[in-house]
């Protein structure tokens, strides 16, 4: 990892790969409570909890207001970038009666059968899709 001059704080080499959240310690750190959540709904009785009044149920959880605020929107992007993991996000998504392929789609802003179809012709094409830094601006 590099060193910015501005911060102390290093650039995380891995931050410029586009349409990608990297999971690491700080996303773990900062998404303890979204996951914790997530992870609840394994359970029946906390998803008959949960889907009988959503906010309430967030309080037993130490969300920040951008948190909840994607939770309760269904933000599943926002909700990665707020440090919730791909795996755990997925329990909520089952909750609603989502399946991955389903939450994927809408994670591309795509329909179900356009996601599959990409996927199951290789996936993103490569170019554009390696480094932010390859963008022509």
């Amino acid at each position: 990892m590099k060193q910015t001059k501005k911060s102390a704080k290093p650039v995380k080499e891995y931050a410029d790969i586009p349409g990608t959240i990297v999971f690491d310690a700080e996303q773990s750190r900062m998404g303890y409570g979204i996951n914790m959540l997530c992870m609840s709904l394994i359970k029946e009785e906390n998803r008959k909890a949960f889907k009988a009044n959503e906010a309430e149920y967030l309080k037993a959880y130490k969300l920040t207001p951008e948190q909840t605020e994607a939770v309760l929107k269904r933000e599943w992007n926002r909700m990665l970038e707020l440090g919730g993991n791909i795996y755990f996000t997925a329990k909520l998504g089952a909750t609603d009666g989502l399946s991955f392929q389903q939450m994927a789609a809408k994670m591309t802003g795509s329909t179900q059968e356009e996601y599959a179809s990409m996927m199951l012709a290789g996936g993103r094409p490569v170019d554009g899709n390696r480094s932010k830094s390859e963008w022509k601006k």
